[in-house]
């Protein structure tokens, strides 16, 4: 049995290659996430594993040189860029005479510096407790149970048990106030669409220039650093979109390869801007040369958090760092905008933005009128839930003839649910 060692400044970073992650452009990522949480880099271990080790996950021999390296440097923590289990952080620890940290939890120690409002902070204590929640065994076993006797009753149970059954009522209670928050943005989310308000999200690999974008397209002033994560709390914004009207702007958190799966669920509230959205503006930093695996990275968090199906305009940010290239507006085959070249630092490029943005909102709209027999009168309930109905006659048959009018990505996803609606659509709807 021994204490935690305590964290510090000075870390030692630990890099595997594997056969299935075998790009270098990870290990530089881990380096930028580790200076993004104020730490010094004394030396960077990297080794070739086939399979990684049950014990050290490192293999026995690499880490005893990590061992006698700790000493050598005087580092107070290992960094590994990998997920470690509580047994290979445990024992680790344990040779190397120091604190280890993997990178999920080097990416919540970043989160928790850089929360700045109370539900952000609510979201990473949540995302931090259920981390450290499986690395409590064998943390209290040197405490036994208590004693019967006068004075020595009590509720019978280990240190252990009595902190896991606090972490569990803790997470409990956050997960009570965040859907407090989730319901607050669900009912917001109602009122634009009862005030026919499109809403429009900003996504894409962290440090690609969202926070920016938005400062410079809204006159906000969002905190934009050149770090990674600079943004955790979502911030909403009001702009005008010539022929489409009002426009709710949404700056978001970041993505980033393997992102950590409790993070993902934990700032479930926060993503629901990004799920709910009318159209995804996916930021692209043009000038990393990484951005075809960045662009892959945000597909496949959007798809977890069931968003993959939502319209998404392309931004190529960040062109001020590439050869003449000038800011311009791809099209697809159907002439739809598609991709747009600007540098939002230089505020160059944003008119065609905005021409991008109107094209494309114009047509994320459905409307249309629908007749809806008696007998499926659920459907009815179901567009009036999404506050959908615009005007209603109710006919001499008992039927009903409604006006709709809701964003288009609301009506697939109706479509998909409702399969007696594509009948309707195709016998009794007139567009």
């Amino acid at each position: 049995m021994f204490d935690r060692y305590k964290g510090g400044e000075k870390a030692l970073l630990v890099h595997v290659f594997l056969p299935q992650e075998s790009d270098v452009e990870d290990l530089n990522e881990f380096e930028v996430l580790v200076s993004s949480a104020q730490i010094k880099i004394l030396d960077i271990i990297t080794t070739s594993r086939k399979v990684v080790s049950a014990k050290y996950f490192i293999g026995e021999g690499k880490a005893l040189e990590l061992a006698a390296l700790v000493k050598e440097l005087d580092a107070s923590v290992i960094l590994v860029n990998h997920s470690l289990t509580p047994t290979q952080e445990r024992n680790l620890e344990k040779l190397c005479e120091c604190r280890v940290v993997d990178r999920t939890g080097v990416i919540l120690d970043i989160f928790a510096q850089r929360a700045r409002t109370h539900e952000g902070k609510l979201q990473v204590e949540l995302a931090q407790l259920q981390y450290i929640s499986t690395r409590l065994v064998r943390g209290w076993t040197h405490l036994e149970r208590q004693k019967g006797g006068i004075g020595l009753r009590g509720p019978g149970e280990t240190q252990l048990e009595t902190d896991r059954r606090l972490i569990r009522h803790r997470i409990q209670l956050i997960l009570s106030r965040l859907n407090k928050v989730e319901k607050k943005r669900e009912q917001n989310r109602r009122s634009r669409l009862k005030a026919d308000l499109s809403s429009v999200s900003l996504v894409g690999y962290t440090n690609a220039g969202k926070s920016t974008l938005f400062n410079a397209i809204t006159n906000a002033n969002v905190y934009a650093a050149d770090q990674l994560f600079a943004t955790l709390d979502p911030t909403l914004r009001r702009i005008l979109v010539k022929d489409v009207g009002d426009v709710v702007l949404a700056d978001t958190v970041g993505f980033i390869r393997h992102l950590p799966h409790d993070l993902i669920a934990a700032f479930k509230a926060t993503l629901l801007e990004t799920k709910e959205a009318t159209l995804l503006l996916h930021v692209i930093d043009a000038s990393d040369p990484n951005l075809l695996d960045n662009i892959e990275a945000v597909n496949e968090v959007l798809f977890e958090i069931e968003a993959s199906d939502i319209p998404i305009l392309l931004v190529m940010n960040k062109i001020d760092l590439l050869d003449d290239k000038a800011p311009t507006i791809d099209y697809d085959q159907d002439g739809v905008p598609f991709r747009v070249w600007l540098s939002a630092e230089n505020k160059v490029g944003l008119d065609l933005l905005f021409i991008a943005l109107k094209e494309r909102l114009s047509r994320q709209i459905q409307a249309c009128e629908l007749k809806i027999p008696a007998y499926l009168s659920r459907l009815r309930s179901r567009f009036y839930e999404l506050r959908a109905v615009e005007q209603e006659i109710i006919n001499e048959d008992g039927s009903f003839s409604l006006c709709i009018r809701l964003p288009l990505v609301e009506w697939n996803r109706l479509c998909k649910q409702e399969p007696d609606l594509l009948y309707l659509i195709s016998n009794y709807s007139t567009s």
